[in-house]
């Protein structure tokens, strides 16, 4: 049971693809929580619980989380039901690389508060090739490092960590910022966007 039988606040925003891994986390281990959209970093109902002003933020009881592998990792260890990880200790290790490649070598290179910096002090018209330039060079790391791992999804048959993160950054590089994968460059990640864009577990988020 969620703490004091109270549902969880999750402070998100639909863009976000931060929380979009923990809507899907949440989904995943069928926990109950209430979901406020927040649409300003200067919210001040999402201040309160994070003065950085950034989702997402989870609050659970007494307990707040903020900054998504934080929260990811709370949950897992509060629910083990529906692991995010795999038990093969190889495996798991993948899905932690995978979750650090994209949370610390693509994402925060293509945040729209960067990008619209970038446009501010070189151009508008810098602002797409810079966050492709970042995001394709993550993605041909990942392409090479999920090779000889994947299965039906990023890491083996299962959902793991590794498809929390992947599926909403594959969104966000075609659809956000028009990135150009060819079948030749990406056939791993292209595969596994065409799974996830098929499941409605992805997409309803």
């Amino acid at each position: 049971m969620e703490e004091g039988n109270q549902a969880m606040k999750l402070y998100s925003h639909p863009m976000s693809s931060c929380s979009r891994r923990v809507r899907l986390a949440l989904n995943l281990k069928g926990i109950k929580y209430d979901c406020i959209n927040i649409t300003s970093t200067n919210h001040p109902e999402l201040l309160k619980v994070n003065p950085m002003g950034y989702v997402p933020a989870l609050v659970d009881g007494t307990i707040v989380i903020s900054d998504s592998y934080a929260i990811l990792l709370y949950l897992e260890e509060k629910y083990p039901l529906h692991s995010l990880l795999p038990q093969d200790l190889t495996r798991r290790a993948i899905n932690y690389q995978v979750a650090s490649i994209i949370s610390s070598s693509i994402q925060p290179l293509q945040n729209m508060t960067l990008v619209n910096y970038i446009g501010e002090i070189v151009g508008p018209e810098e602002k797409l090739p810079w966050a492709q330039l970042h995001i394709r060079k993550g993605f041909v790391a990942l392409e090479k490092l999920l090779m000889k791992y994947a299965g039906k999804y990023a890491t083996g048959d299962e959902i793991y960590l590794a498809d929390l993160y992947l599926a909403p950054q594959l969104d966000n590089a075609i659809n956000r910022y028009k990135l150009d994968m060819s079948q030749d460059e990406f056939p791993l990640l292209i595969k596994l966007n065409e799974t996830y864009s098929k499941l409605p577990f992805f997409q309803q988020v």
